[in-house]
């Protein structure tokens, strides 16, 4: 029997809190001063055996740090599908079937279950939700695109995950705050895919790249396409597919209001344009991007443009310079490591695996695989959806005598 969304969610907010049941029970105990909770109670909890009350419910939320009223609303709807006997959740999951994602593929009971799954039935719904509730849902999604910066792939993708589930438990009652709440459903839902494209689950990516183009479609907004298309052009079955995914994004991007997402989009466009040989097309791309970066606000912008930091644009022109062997790699190479000072930000591991490979490219081998180091080192203590990618490429272009440090990135981008 399938759980129930309710006891799934109450699931969610344990695990997005890092908690075991007995963890999760003690700090319910802690929120309502009474120790009357116990690990038996929460797994009845999360396995739809039980509905909490009314009460429990508040100190649930203030344990899990969310609002209450959602809460309250899905443990009413909980308690009347029990009293049902599950007959309008059979009746949502027939409908679900019928439903299409991803241009007509049909939803089976499987996907069903999955986030991408439920987001894509939640679109097709309506009504309203309290302003605080949406602005916290909103608030969350901009933060995990800046902890993407210092969390790996592996921790980050339950947490992106859950807040997916509590948005779409929030869409069918979005009411005037839908198009805002649809925009942060996409987000979060590109983010999860290049959490799951980073640990391998690429058939899982796709799948949450095509609901952010449906909310993209939905809310108007074609910067959250732009998104979609920059993340899946990493995976591109070929580099003439990625070019013209990329050269989408920049379009869906243009106007006031989105220099950091230009900036970005055109970046990834010279990076794929200097890899399939094309000197002209990524220099005159790079160059494009670097203009757009100088209007940029990437705290004032969409919120999924946290990621674009000047270490980012660095990052990227690093890459072209390497692939093309520019003579400008040397001296934007010094400008890159004097921009990271003497403490690593949380973005700096892409550029020191950026340039690692540009000067193992370029031909400064000695200096490459110095920072190749530098970039091991930094990988494991700061650890975020990026470092794999950047390891395999490292070692691909280490000297034989490195045989040890490109068994270790090797090794690295497969844990």
């Amino acid at each position: 029997m399938a759980v129930d969304p309710f006891a799934e969610l109450l699931r969610h907010l344990r695990r997005s809190a890092n908690r075991t049941q007995d963890e999760q029970a003690g700090a319910i105990n802690a929120a309502s001063g009474r120790a009357t909770m116990t690990r038996r109670e929460v797994n009845r909890y999360e396995n739809g055996a039980n509905v909490p009350t009314d009460h429990t419910l508040g100190s649930i939320a203030l344990a899990c740090g969310v609002p209450l009223e959602p809460l309250l609303r899905e443990a009413k709807a909980a308690r009347a599908r029990r009293r049902e006997k599950n007959k309008a959740e059979a009746e949502d999951l027939d409908d679900v079937k019928r439903r299409t994602l991803l241009g007509g593929a049909v939803i089976g009971a499987a996907a069903a279950a999955e986030p991408w799954g439920r987001l894509a039935y939640a679109l097709s719904k309506g009504s309203k939700i309290d302003p605080m509730s949406a602005g916290v849902l909103i608030d969350h999604a901009a933060r995990l695109h800046i902890d993407e910066l210092s969390e790996s792939a592996l921790n980050l993708q339950a947490r992106v995950e859950a807040h997916l589930d509590a948005i779409t438990a929030a869409l069918p009652r979005a009411g005037t705050h839908e198009r805002a709440l649809t925009i942060a459903a996409g987000e979060t839902a590109a983010l999860a895919g290049w959490v799951a494209w980073d640990l391998g689950e690429h058939d899982k990516a796709t799948s949450y790249y095509g609901v952010t183009a449906e909310c993209a479609k939905k809310a108007g907004h074609p910067p959250l396409r732009a998104l979609a298309l920059g993340y899946a052009s990493y995976g591109a079955p070929t580099p003439s597919k990625a070019l013209e995914m990329l050269s989408q994004a920049a379009q869906d991007v243009r106007g006031r209001g989105n220099a950091t997402a230009a900036a970005w989009a055109l970046g990834r466009y010279a990076e794929e344009a200097a890899q399939s040989g094309d000197d002209v097309g990524a220099l005159r791309a790079l160059e494009q991007a670097r203009f757009a970066y100088d209007f940029a606000d990437p705290t004032s912008e969409q919120a999924w443009v946290r990621f674009v930091t000047p270490y980012r644009m660095d990052s990227l022109t690093l890459s072209v310079y390497g692939e093309l062997k520019r003579q400008e790699l040397t001296a934007t190479a010094d400008s890159a490591v004097e921009r990271l000072g003497g403490e690593l930000p949380d973005s700096g591991v892409v550029v020191l695996g950026d340039l690692a490979s540009a000067l193992l490219r370029g031909g400064d081998v000695d200096r490459g695989t110095y920072v190749a180091h530098q970039f091991a080192a930094a990988a494991e203590s700061k650890p975020n959806t990026m470092g794999r990618q950047r390891a395999q490429a490292i070692a691909a272009g280490l000297p034989d005598t490195e045989h040890d440090l490109a068994s270790h990135l090797l090794t690295f981008a497969t844990v």
